[in-house]
């Protein structure tokens, strides 16, 4: 086993963000490193300059549990910084924090999340107009490649196109040893995290429905065939799986594009996780690309999550779609910039010859056309 220390992309802009009087939400899915980045930033403070809490011990809730601000100056006595991991699991946390920037103006606070889901409601509302929320993903290439070469990197790219890009993977040289850690991520947390909220009790619904979106990535995915196949699970509890399952960040939805052509499909939408590792744990498949029939899949993935940890670290505001036409002409990955569109073909064989489709560059004559393969891609992902 191997470690090193990645310095992860929003340090900087989680150090700007700390402010009195001020609440900074850092969210992510457990286990992506949220809190060995604010070990990190806490590790340039001196030791009395802050006060660490863990809303997942017992002791923290008893501590937070008489709200007044007398009871919060005591706990906090000279530090200026509270600091809250699982900040959701503290019972009425919003409105906690909310009396201590409240009435302690020169306190700052960072909570962290593992749900926006929890997040949104235990702390959202109680903390409008006084939180900034920062998302941390599982590691981007981006802050990878200061700590290997060109050649590292792209030997490297099978295995996080089967593996993904959770940071403690990077302590594992043993094949067998990344897959047992994303099956215990799989089935430790992230089912734990489901199963807590009130209604949720069919977790094998809830894995079946995983499996199905695992099959169909870069695939338009129909709720109601979703429905269908899980059978007796209705269409509204499938979307409010999904839902769920979107916010606590193992999958996100990607909608199509359309300026309004009439060949072009809106209503439906592909479906993508968050990380590689994740989905191939899910079908518990972790053989080598020349032994699977999904390497195109699994490109088309990494890409697209590389991509929204690139944009959402570099601050771009991109509106993200596909576009596919009734007589099935389709581009994977459509952004659109301040009213720029480009367009993005994805391609693991680096020799196929792709060409824009006709409707595309008929309809949308200035918009750029890119391929993206095996040989380009880290341009692409900011690598």
């Amino acid at each position: 086993m191997s470690q090193i220390t990645i310095r992860r992309a929003v340090f900087d802009s989680l150090s700007r963000a700390i402010k009195p009087a001020k609440v900074l939400i850092l969210l992510g899915a457990r286990r992506v490193g949220k809190s060995e980045l604010i070990h990190s930033y806490l590790n340039t403070l001196q030791p009395n300059a802050y006060f660490l809490l863990n809303g997942e011990d017992q002791k923290t809730i008893d501590l937070m549990a008489y709200r007044s601000v007398e009871n919060y100056k005591r706990l906090l006595g000279t530090c200026k910084l509270l600091v809250i991991d699982e900040a959701q699991k503290v019972p009425d946390i919003g409105m906690k924090l909310k009396l201590i920037v409240d009435e302690m103006k020169d306190v700052s606070v960072i909570a962290t999340g593992s749900s926006m889901f929890d997040l949104s409601n235990t702390l959202g509302e109680p903390l409008v107009g006084r939180e900034t929320t920062i998302l941390l993903y599982p590691l981007a290439q981006m802050e990878l490649k200061a700590h290997e070469s060109y050649l590292e990197t792209n030997g490297k790219l099978e295995d996080r196109l089967i593996f993904g890009s959770y940071p403690e993977l990077e302590q594992y040289d043993d094949w067998n040893d990344k897959a047992d850690y994303l099956e215990q991520i799989v089935n430790s947390y992230l089912l734990k995290d489901i199963l807590a909220y009130q209604g949720i009790r069919k977790s094998n619904k809830i894995m079946d429905l995983l499996r199905l979106l695992a099959f169909q990535v870069g695939n338009e995915v129909s709720i109601d065939e979703l429905a269908v196949n899980l059978k007796g699970v209705t269409r509204n509890t499938v979307e409010s799986y999904l839902d769920l399952l979107s916010k606590v960040f193992i999958i996100y939805n990607v909608r199509g594009f359309s300026k309004n052509l009439r060949k072009e499909i809106t209503k439906s939408s592909r479906w993508y996780f968050y990380d590689n590792g994740i989905r191939n744990a899910i079908i518990r498949n972790f053989s080598t690309l020349n032994m699977r029939t999904d390497t195109g899949a699994l490109f088309e993935n990494y890409l697209m999550s590389e991509r929204m940890k690139y944009n959402g670290y570099a601050k771009r505001r991109v509106n993200t779609y596909f576009w596919r036409t009734y007589d099935q002409q389709e581009i994977d990955l459509i952004e659109e910039e301040a009213g720029v569109l480009s367009a993005f073909e994805f391609k693991w064989n680096s020799n196929r010859k792709v060409k824009v489709p006709g409707a595309w560059k008929k309809a949308y004559p200035e918009a750029s056309f890119n391929i993206i393969h095996s040989d380009n891609y880290l341009d692409f992902i900011g690598g």
